[in-house]
């Protein structure tokens, strides 16, 4: 079932996708949460920007690849993060998208 509102808790749909999407991931960085959101890598660094301004992310540098979460110093990280799995539980095709992720390397070697 998907939630059709008319606006969106944090400002905009791809934040809020952005926010759901991390939550269940766990860490994400720009390129991948582009591919599961179905968007462009632009809109989605736009979100990240701004979520990381106004303290819901955090992002850090992994090489020369910038990772992000959510923010463990948020006052209310508990409750956020519980109503972001809610947010999740209404949108099964978003969640179906991130459960496709391959989360580890694939083997050397190993067949296609």
């Amino acid at each position: 079932m998907k939630v059709k509102t008319i606006g969106s808790p944090f400002g905009s749909i791809t934040r809020t996708q952005v926010l759901v999407i991390l939550n269940l991931l766990g860490a994400s960085f720009q390129r991948e949460l582009s591919r599961v959101l179905d968007s462009s890598p632009s809109v989605v660094q736009k979100a990240l920007t701004s979520l990381e301004r106004d303290g819901l992310v955090s992002g850090r540098m992994i090489g020369r690849t910038r990772s992000y979460t959510l923010n463990p110093r948020y006052f209310a990280r508990a409750e956020f993060g519980e109503f972001l799995k809610r947010l999740a539980e209404a949108d099964t095709n978003l969640q179906a998208r991130a459960a496709e992720l391959r989360r580890r390397p694939r083997m050397a070697g190993k067949p296609l």
